[in-house]
């Protein structure tokens, strides 16, 4: 018997005694059960909002920078030169007002090979939404991020995030992800933060699954 046989007969066991009469999907509204009945929702909201995403997401040692909408791109431009980056690959599908015009860009099609995405000076891209509370950017392959790859490989990812992106909390960001058609059937990948761990004497290694450095734009 195969791995996934074994996980969807238990599945089918646990569900043997569920009544035809049961609905198929959860409601919040007919739920009863005390434990369900958590914060779904924040309470902060506009400036406020973006202001506890910054303080969060720089918290794990991210660089956060908040700048207009218009000026994305200088400060991508920016970005680049203060980590020495020649060169950033991109998705397909990146707005072509956050190119930047001083480095060199590599777009994902056809797709870069992992040496080449190894060997680029970052990667640049946005994002499905970010979490104001725990300071998580969430990704979820759109076009606008591309596949993971992208952003595991190199070592700088920038990430630039629309304040209307930001959401309070992790229910209200599962909600909105749970809605997307889109999304649905995509990878999502919630970031907080560089790629880093803590080995058993607690010391920090940083990059030992994606980017040691991590630049994050809010525009507003």
């Amino acid at each position: 018997m195969s791995a996934r046989q074994d996980i969807l007969g238990r599945v089918r066991a646990a569900l043997s005694d569920v009544p035809a009469s049961e609905p198929a999907t959860w409601s919040e509204d007919e739920d009863n059960d005390g434990a369900a009945a958590y914060a779904r929702r924040g309470e902060v909201k506009g400036a406020a909002l973006t202001a506890l995403f910054a303080e969060r997401c720089g918290e794990y040692q991210a660089r956060v920078t908040r700048v207009a909408a218009a000026g994305v791109r200088a400060a991508i431009e920016a970005a680049c030169a203060r980590h020495n980056a020649a060169s950033l690959a991109i998705p397909v599908g990146l707005p072509e007002d956050w190119r930047p015009e001083t480095v060199e860009i590599h777009v994902d099609r056809p797709l870069l090979s992992h040496r080449q995405l190894e060997r680029a000076g970052g990667a640049l891209t946005g994002c499905a939404l970010a979490i104001a509370e725990t300071g998580t950017i969430v990704l979820d392959a759109g076009e606008a991020q591309g596949r993971r790859a992208l952003t595991l490989l190199p070592d700088l990812h920038i990430c630039v995030i629309r304040a209307a992106q930001i959401v309070a909390s992790v229910p209200e960001a599962i909600a909105l992800l749970a809605g997307d058609a889109r999304t649905v059937a995509r990878p999502l990948t919630f970031i907080s933060g560089p790629s880093a761990t803590s080995d058993i004497e607690l010391k920090r290694v940083e990059g030992v699954h994606g980017p040691r450095r991590l630049e994050v734009l809010i525009a507003a």
